[in-house]
C-alpha cells in the first residue's frame, strides 16, 4: 500500500533588517518527514524580498511513502492522542543584496519539530508546538 499526501502550507517570511534585501534562488525545497520517512515535499518560489518586509507564500507540497499501511496506521494511532510529530525541513539557496552590493550565494538549511493536531484531509491542521533551528551553509 502507498501512501499519498497533499500539505497546502502557508510561509511567511520576515525580514525585518533596515539594508538587507534577500534573493531567494532557484531550487528552494521543502519537505515534511514524519519518524524518517518524508511524506511529501514541494518547491519554494524564487523571489527577492526587500528590507523591513512580510512575505507571505503559498506553497503545495505533494508525496507518496512506501509502506504506506504500517504508516498509516502509526499516523491513525498518533492522531487520536491529538499530538502528531513532522519534520518540516529547509533548504533555500539565498544570495544577501547590502545595499547596491549583491553577495554570493549561501544555503539556508532548517529543520523545525513540530507537533500538529490532525492531518485529517480538508482540515485546517493546527501547530500545538514548534522548535525550529537554521544555519548558514557556504
Amino acid at each position: 500500500m502507498t501512501l499519498y499526501a497533499r500539505f497546502d502550507v502557508k510561509i511567511t517570511a520576515n525580514n525585518p533588517n533596515k539594508k538587507i534585501g534577500i534573493y531567494y534562488e532557484k531550487g528552494g525545497r521543502l519537505s515534511v518527514w514524519y519518524t524518517n520517512t518524508k511524506l511529501c515535499e514541494g518547491s519554494l518560489p524564487k523571489f527577492y524580498q526587500g528590507h523591513q518586509n512580510i512575505t507571505k507564500l503559498d506553497v503545495v507540497l505533494t508525496g507518496q511513502a512506501e509502506s504506506g499501511s504500517t504508516l498509516m496506521s502509526a499516523l491513525q494511532q498518533q492522531q487520536q492522542t491529538g499530538q502528531i510529530p513532522l519534520d518540516l525541513k529547509v533548504h533555500a539557496p539565498v544570495a544577501v543584496k547590502l545595499g547596491k552590493l549583491k553577495m554570493r550565494k549561501v544555503k539556508i538549511l532548517g529543520e523545525c519539530k513540530l507537533t500538529v493536531d490532525s492531518l485529517s484531509a480538508n482540515n485546517i491542521i493546527s501547530i500545538k508546538a514548534s522548535n525550529c533551528k537554521f544555519r548558514l551553509k557556504l
